[in-house]
């Protein structure tokens, strides 16, 4: 099973954008998308490289927020010595 983050769109140039998630930057391809996609909407991207779903803000929000929760308590239970 594979989970994917929303990313924020930054850049659209020629097929393609710079993206953002968590602070990570990455470049990705738009070529799977049939609908056009401008600066701050965000997508999901697969492995390789390609955005293949654009993700109306609210929802994208909300999932971000559930997996920084995640996180947040994986980092407390490893700091407290619990199994990962």
């Amino acid at each position: 099973m594979c989970l994917a983050a929303p990313s924020r769109v930054l850049e659209v140039h020629d097929g393609m954008a710079l993206t953002e998630c968590f602070g990570q930057r990455r470049q990705v391809s738009l070529l799977l998308l049939e609908e056009d996609v401008v600066v701050g909407d965000y997508v999901l991207i697969q492995a390789g490289g390609f955005a293949f779903e654009r993700l109306e803000p609210e929802r994208a929000r909300e999932s971000l927020a559930l997996m920084e929760k995640l996180m947040a308590e994986d980092s407390d239970a490893r700091k407290w010595g619990a199994p990962a």
